[in-house]
């Protein structure tokens, strides 16, 4: 039996943090995560307390559960995912029913 596994490759997020969590250690911590081989952070956006942001995360399989919790564990939230790639793994499985 074939099983069809969809992994995320790419995600551009726009999210807002505060002005005191900088985007090296947001960017740091999101990289972390199991399945991301690279993090883009780009500043779009700059008020009094807080700071909008752009991420492109990229990566084997992102878990997308993984990153709102290191967003939130930062003060940061997700606005919207603007953009995302997946791709299609096959995985071959033995059935014994």
């Amino acid at each position: 039996m074939v099983n069809q596994l969809i992994h995320i490759k790419r995600m551009v997020i726009d999210a807002l943090k505060p002005r005191e969590t900088t985007i090296l250690d947001l960017s740091k911590a999101l990289c972390l995560i199991k399945g991301v081989d690279e993090v883009e952070t780009t500043v779009t956006e700059v008020d009094v307390k807080t700071e909008t942001i752009k991420l492109i995360i990229k990566g084997r399989d992102i878990n997308y559960e993984d990153i709102v919790k290191i967003m939130q564990e930062n003060s940061a939230v997700i606005r919207s995912v603007d953009e995302i790639n997946v791709s299609k793994a096959s995985e071959e499985t033995d059935s014994l029913e």
